[in-house]
């Protein structure tokens, strides 16, 4: 299994495909040995795909002590380095996205074409909803609270109409947490996680984040609210904005989101064409 000794920690990491190079940056809780996952997405068929669970995660090393949104941020960098990736396009999900403005900012000798997916800037431009503050509730307690969240369409009435796909969807999330059941340290790491989340806030150096990025969405979430990516489009410099029929999984509930993605990332290999004179 591929792991790598970075600073002060060792991450298992994943590298697959051909094409651009991509570095993909997981959510809250991403794990790399949940299927599928990004390498079975349309852009493995198109990309060279670099992934990783971050500090506190998977396979990853957990520290005991605090963990911070800049950590995370380095962790990618260090790793781009270590695999011999001077510069790559960075695609961050959810927490993942957070964690991609910070490398942006950080290190945007680093970053080509930037894709934020159902994330927030937090501060002024509003925050992703507080998962810290459940931490209190047992695994299913927290996976059926967060079903209307997830997906404000998915009400009582809907949960009531579609039981099985409620099942489904539920165990899912149960599953996700069975894969590290046997690891000691795994709580901690997961709580340091949300910690560092908690404490996110770039909205006010936005401005700072010069590469193009693509901002995209589910028009139904209501863990990353599109008003929190419409608020980062205004501040970014040299950004676009979709929004997808879905929730806070868009990517797995509307076709046309990776292929729009791809296209986005693309647009950096295509030749330019000089104006007429």
């Amino acid at each position: 299994m591929p792991f790598v000794s970075l600073k002060d920690i060792t991450l298992y990491y994943e590298l697959a495909g051909s094409g651009p190079k991509l570095l993909f940056i997981n959510g809250t809780g991403g794990d790399l040995r949940a299927k599928p996952n990004i390498f079975h997405s349309p852009l493995a068929r198109e990309f060279t795909l670099l992934a990783h669970d971050q500090r506190g995660l998977g396979q990853s090393d957990k520290p005991g002590q605090d963990y911070r949104m800049e950590d995370y941020a380095d962790d990618a960098a260090a790793l781009m380095s270590a695999v011999g990736w001077e510069r790559a396009h960075v695609l961050g999900v959810s927490f993942g996205g957070m964690v991609a403005q910070h490398l942006a900012l950080r290190h945007p000798e680093k970053v080509g074409r930037l894709v934020l997916a159902c994330t927030s800037a937090g501060g002024a431009g509003g925050a992703s909803y507080p998962l810290h503050t459940l931490q209190h509730m047992t695994a299913e307690q927290r996976a059926r609270f967060l079903v209307p969240i997830n997906d404000t369409r998915h009400d009582a009435a809907w949960q009531a109409a579609h039981p099985d796909t409620l099942r489904q969807m539920i165990g899912f999330r149960l599953a996700m947490g069975e894969l590290s059941r046997d690891d000691p340290l795994a709580a901690g790491g997961a709580a340091r996680q949300l910690a560092a989340r908690a404490d996110h806030d770039t909205f006010e150096r936005l401005q700072r984040i010069s590469c193009p990025v693509f901002l995209c969405g589910g028009r139904y979430d209501g863990l990353a609210r599109p008003e929190n990516m419409t608020a980062m489009a205004a501040r970014l410099p040299d950004a676009q904005l979709r929004f997808f029929e879905g929730g806070h999984l868009f990517l797995l509930q509307d076709a046309t989101a990776y292929p729009a993605i791809a296209e986005f990332l693309r647009e950096d290999a295509r030749p330019q064409t000089s104006a007429a004179t």
